[in-house]
């Protein structure tokens, strides 16, 4: 083979190898592109972050600026699959950043409505606080404990005051716990399982546990039968009779109503 031709070949050679470089770039971008723009169409109204802790760490590395509000530490009661009442750890840091709201799932998988439970949560800390969050970054964190799903937003209220502690740098009262939705004005909303969540406060040292207005109690009913004889015929009518019963004294913890998040910051906020 000639010289010539030699080179014409060592010349085929690279170029084919470059445009497989080149091609498999391309493919590569337009992937990631792809993806975006399928994230961007299917979660258009949510723009938390969600990362690991060690992100996180290299977040906080990178701002070159001390934390400017302590971890919020604040304990959250639930429900298991099986009916019982558990509760966890939810620890909320605000640090300097570019509005973001970075949540670590190493340990807890978040549904989606508690996803927006923290979008709502934000919003509401940022009215009740006057503060602008568009150069902090708030993190939450659950440690996972008995509960390996955080679901539902019942822990909507409890994610608020957390929040609002962090930005002012405030302690939280760790004897006083809350259970409720939040919603973007700031109102409490109901949730299930009140008295199971009550008894795990209790179990755990709890003095206090706070309610949304209206769920300090449960009604029970029962049937009374009044009978009539006329003539050869017994006549019989069912009534039902309705108690209330305290579930605070039930359980032995004192139980407070609020109706909304500024109710409950006073039982809060150190």
């Amino acid at each position: 083979m000639t010289l010539t031709k030699q080179k014409g070949l060592s010349s085929l050679v690279v170029g084919i190898l470059l445009g497989i470089v080149i091609s498999f770039v391309l493919v590569s971008y337009l992937q990631y592109q792809k993806i975006s723009l399928l994230n961007n169409l299917l979660f258009p109204q949510f723009s938390s972050t969600t990362i690991t802790t060690s992100a996180i760490q290299n977040i906080q590395g990178n701002t070159g600026t001390s934390v400017s509000g302590k971890e919020v530490k604040l304990m959250l009661p639930a429900v298991d699959d099986e009916g019982n009442g558990v509760t966890t750890y939810l620890y909320v840091e605000a640090i300097p950043g570019k509005g973001r709201v970075l949540v670590d799932v190493n340990n807890i998988f978040f549904f989606v409505d508690t996803q927006n439970s923290i979008r709502d949560a934000q919003r509401v800390a940022q009215n009740v606080t006057g503060m602008n969050l568009s150069n902090i970054d708030l993190i939450y964190r659950i440690d996972a404990g008995n509960v390996s799903a955080l679901e539902g937003p019942s822990a909507g209220a409890s994610l608020t005051v957390a929040t609002i502690a962090a930005l002012e740098g405030k302690s939280v009262n760790s004897s006083v716990i809350l259970t409720g939705t939040i919603e973007p004005d700031g109102t409490i909303g109901p949730v299930g399982g009140i008295a199971e969540k009550a008894k795990a406060s209790k179990e755990i040292g709890a003095s206090m546990f706070l309610v949304p207005k209206g769920q300090g109690t449960t009604s029970t009913y029962k049937p009374i039968q009044k009978c009539e004889q006329i003539g050869p015929i017994l006549y019989c009518t069912s009534q039902y009779q309705g108690t209330k019963k305290d579930i605070g004294s039930d359980v032995g913890i004192s139980i407070r109503e609020v109706s909304n998040i500024k109710e409950a910051l006073p039982y809060f906020l150190i």
